[in-house]
């Protein structure tokens, strides 16, 4: 019976800490550690192994430009982040790379929206979207 209420708990906890918008589970066997808050979105999971996903994640960005942190390893496939405004401008489309920080361009204060597209994916995922201006 314990068990059981540990379940359903735990159960709660990923429910209430899933990300806003989220399309799918793709990530949930590696564990993926997840930060969705106001100006301020992180991204990791490590292990990751051949998966092809599109994963949108809705984000409240204050500002108009957004700085974008990339630090992932990839051994097989590609993993992209493509970035909207709040008025569904795309202000960010570049490929996941071991290290690299860089703008977005302009855009709309308000709910933006991330996608991670994953093709065939293996390696270590892990950026970081913060607002800039």
């Amino acid at each position: 019976m314990r068990t059981l209420r540990i379940l359903a708990v735990l159960a709660t906890v990923v429910a209430l800490l899933a990300p806003a918008g989220c399309s799918d589970n793709t990530l949930a066997p590696f564990q993926p550690e997840i930060s969705n808050v106001t100006d301020n979105f992180q991204l990791q999971a490590t292990g990751v192994t051949g998966r092809t996903a599109s994963l949108n994640y809705n984000w409240t960005n204050t500002g108009t430009v957004a700085l974008v942190n990339h630090s992932t390893t990839t051994s097989a496939g590609s993993a992209r982040v493509v970035i909207h405004d709040a008025a569904g401008v795309l202000v960010y489309n570049e490929a996941l790379v071991p290290s690299l920080n860089e703008p977005t361009i302009a855009g709309t204060a308000g709910t933006w929206t991330i996608q991670l597209v994953l093709d065939g994916y293996s390696g270590t995922l892990n950026f970081r979207v913060q607002k800039s201006t």
